[in-house]
């Protein structure tokens, strides 16, 4: 064999091998690993984080939502720290049925995020303060906007600090169309569907005027439920809170003379006004955090290896990625 030869077959070796690693890395990158390995008690997923000591017979809960509201697949080894839509929502429960919880703290962080989504916290939310009678505050970090507010709405109170932006209340629905650039580059799109609106929202084609009436009263059907919560939550008239609720973001300061937030503070602060108004001065605050287990384990080793979380978002978005348009309750940059 001459030198040409091997080095042919040492390149196509090199190219199967670099595609095999890619495959097993998307594999591993994809699953759950989670539920497959999880050596926790089935009965009691969380562990208890001290970080205000006191009576451990009377406790405030901090609950922290951080990220976009939106229900993806589990974590993985390329995420083990970004928002868990149904681990959140786990965390609601435990802290109302523990009966030596007798406050939870919502640390709201986020833009918002789907419209389900958002709902099923509320919805949560009112679970806990009608059937356990628990007063929810909700302390507001940078950003507590759109899906954020939906689910602040109901608290028994709302801080935020001076800068956070919060508001941005109602709907939006987006996506791309470039059936402009692909008749440029001669690109046809052969479309087969069983009705007439079934590719609504297609990029490969402009939208027609009946569609947009049909999407349209979607929206506005969602952002009645959106004035509704408010409306009920803030006991505000649905008349101000329409004219509030235009799509514009707040600071802080600005929501609370709108009466859409109570008081301005940060997480300590928002800690204090609970001790005090709920009478609860020697209440130990915890804070609820996963056990540790092989998903946590391996996702550790893999970021060590790669770089930070943040450098491996290229990675995930391309593994997880979904381009269907969806309704969001999202303050939308």
């Amino acid at each position: 064999m001459n030198q040409k030869r091997w080095i042919a077959l040492i390149v196509a070796a090199v190219l199967f091998l670099a595609s095999i690693g890619f495959q097993v890395l998307s594999s591993v990158a994809t699953t759950d690993f989670e539920s497959m390995f999880n050596f926790q008690d089935p009965e009691d997923k969380f562990g208890e984080k001290v970080v205000e000591k006191g009576s451990s017979a009377n406790k405030i809960a901090v609950l922290h939502l951080d990220g976009v509201i939106q229900d993806t697949t589990p974590s993985t080894v390329f995420n083990t720290n970004s928002y868990n839509h149904q681990r959140f929502l786990d965390m609601l429960d435990k802290a109302g049925e523990d009966n030596r919880v007798n406050g939870i703290i919502l640390r709201v962080n986020t833009p918002g995020g789907g419209v389900v989504e958002s709902d099923q916290i509320h919805d949560k939310i009112l679970e806990i303060q009608e059937k356990y009678e628990k007063p929810i505050y909700v302390s507001m970090g940078n950003t507590a906007a759109s899906g954020g507010y939906y689910i602040a709405a109901p608290a028994d109170k709302i801080v935020a600090h001076n800068a956070t932006l919060t508001g941005s209340i109602g709907v939006i629905m987006e996506s791309f169309n470039f059936a402009e650039f692909a008749d440029e580059q001669g690109i046809d799109f052969n479309t087969i569907k069983s009705g007439e609106y079934k590719d609504i929202m297609s990029m490969s084609r402009k939208m027609t005027d009946d569609e947009r009436e049909i999407l349209q009263a979607m929206i506005d059907d969602m952002y009645a439920d959106f004035v509704e919560v408010i409306v009920d939550g803030r006991d505000m008239s649905e008349d101000r809170v329409r004219e509030l609720g235009d799509g514009r973001v707040y600071t802080g300061a600005q929501a609370q003379e709108v009466e859409l937030v109570d008081e301005l503070g940060s997480l300590d602060d928002t800690i204090e006004m609970m001790r005090e108004d709920q009478e609860l001065g020697n209440a130990q605050v915890i804070e609820y955090e996963p056990g540790m287990n092989i998903n946590k384990w391996i996702g550790g080793s893999v970021q060590s290896m790669f770089g930070s979380e943040s450098d491996l978002i290229g990675i995930k978005d391309l593994l997880r990625e979904n381009n269907a348009p969806r309704a969001m309750y999202l303050y939308s940059q």
